[in-house]
């Protein structure tokens, strides 16, 4: 039996006669479920949420408040993974986000901790694809038919171009800013433009720097520490050469904690080197 609360809730909320709910499915308040949605028994709807129309949201998914789904969009089914042998899972995905058409979004698997976690205020424009174990933090844009495979990391305010490929347990880096159709097999800084067949890092992304209101002073030094660091191939022995007025700056931080957090990673470096 469904609680007296979600049983109120769903007397608060529009959802339309010709969609499927299950009973044991948490719908919150005033959630708006639009024609022939699909939701499933393990999954939690969040306050004045919308589902369009033709959404399919299934599996242990829990979705925040403020969510809007488009048509055709296809949430929490069983990860693309062979290794997948349907081990407890889970997907959260926090508020204020938009998934536009045809979107797709796995949770985790086993191999990866389970779960597959999407923050807030983020957009995915229409056919992207979120695989399994990935982490999408804040304030992300995911531009047309992003594909972003297993284990991927983005951090806050990133901005992907139209019909990337990242490769899975790629880092993107805070307000990196990927060009279209490039292939992503290495990670990119935090404020890095990064752009290519196969990506190559071609400076900082300024616009996206100012369009935060990094002040002037924070971006020449973020630039003077980028020169230095990618100067020669061997820029981990390039970072000790900063000194200590960069290595302390917040913006110069992120970017040598980015590289700190995980040495066996590539990381992506300038065309020239």
């Amino acid at each position: 039996m469904i609680s007296i609360k979600y049983q109120i809730c769903y007397l608060l909320s529009v959802i339309h006669k010709t969609a499927i709910v299950d009973k044991k499915a948490k719908i919150s308040d005033k959630v708006e479920i639009g024609p022939y949605c699909i939701i499933g028994p393990e999954v939690e709807i969040g306050n004045n949420s919308v589902l369009h129309s033709h959404v399919n949201i299934v599996g242990n998914t829990k979705i925040g408040d403020n969510n809007q789904i488009y048509p055709f969009s296809s949430i929490g089914t069983p990860p693309q993974d062979l290794k997948y042998k349907g081990e407890k899972n889970l997907l959260v995905i926090g508020n204020n986000n938009k998934f536009r058409e045809y979107v797709n979004i796995n949770p985790g698997t086993g191999h990866g901790g389970g779960i597959t976690r999407i923050g807030d205020n983020n957009l995915f424009m229409v056919y992207c694809h979120v695989a399994h174990d990935c982490l999408i933090s804040n304030n992300i844009v995911l531009a047309n038919n992003v594909q972003v495979g297993g284990h991927v990391t983005i951090q806050n305010s990133a901005i992907v171009g139209g019909s990337c490929a990242i490769h899975q347990f790629s880092r993107i880096g805070e307000s990196a800013m990927i060009g279209g159709m490039t292939g992503v097999l290495s990670d990119v800084i935090p404020f890095g433009l990064s752009m290519g067949n196969r990506n190559n890092l071609t400076g900082l992304n300024l616009i996206g720097l100012r369009r935060s209101k990094v002040s002037n002073e924070n971006i020449k030094k973020i630039q003077l520490a980028y020169e230095i660091i990618f100067k020669t191939p061997r820029f981990r022995e390039n970072i000790d050469q900063l000194n200590n007025d960069l290595k302390n700056n917040e913006f110069v931080k992120k970017i040598l904690n980015f590289i700190n957090s995980d040495k066996k990673r590539p990381i992506s470096l300038p065309p020239s080197l």
